[in-house]
């Protein structure tokens, strides 16, 4: 007997832009965030640009994760290795799982674009209170990367043999 592929389930995503010069007229990465979720079909829900202040954004991200109302978290930014940049110190303390496959994978398909640098990448994924979270690097080049290779697919319930939806507080 055939499965019967779910119904596409739009998610409410709340993006966030970590960095200390992007403002709204050039962060083109959270731009590319907004733009690529609501073509496929999901509701932003909220859009921050945050300094690189590890309890500023670890601030705002709680916030987003006790709101029954969010769902995902995209973040690009903050992520590497220069001494201000805090949001994978930020994030991993409020997972209750990581998902520790996306930052693997994402260094994996990274590597093919950037080569060793793909090292000094600390992208991140995991799940809190119900809220998948995705971290990534600042550059719109890997955002796109990892929106079109790992998180478009992982946010539709059409997705077989899984995907994040059910997970999430519908």
């Amino acid at each position: 007997m055939a499965r019967v592929a779910a119904e596409f389930k739009p998610a409410h995503i709340a993006v966030m832009t970590v960095s200390d010069s992007r403002t709204a007229d050039n962060d083109t990465s959270g731009d590319y965030f907004v733009e690529q979720l609501q073509l496929e079909g999901h509701h932003l829900a909220e859009r921050h640009i945050v300094v690189d202040n590890k309890y500023q954004i670890r601030a705002q991200i709680s916030q987003w994760i006790a709101d029954e109302s969010i769902q995902v978290i995209l973040i690009s930014g903050g992520t590497g290795f220069t001494a201000k940049n805090y949001t994978t110190e930020a994030v991993l303390p409020l997972f209750d799982k990581p998902v520790e496959g996306f930052g693997e994978i994402f260094r994996m398909l990274s590597f093919a674009e950037i080569g060793s640098s793909s090292l000094q990448s600390r992208a991140i994924a995991g799940m809190a209170n119900q809220t998948v979270i995705f971290a990534m690097p600042g550059s719109t080049g890997a955002c796109r990367l990892g929106w079109e290779k790992l998180i478009k697919e992982q946010l539709d319930a059409r997705h077989r043999p899984c995907n994040f939806m059910p997970h999430l507080s519908l």
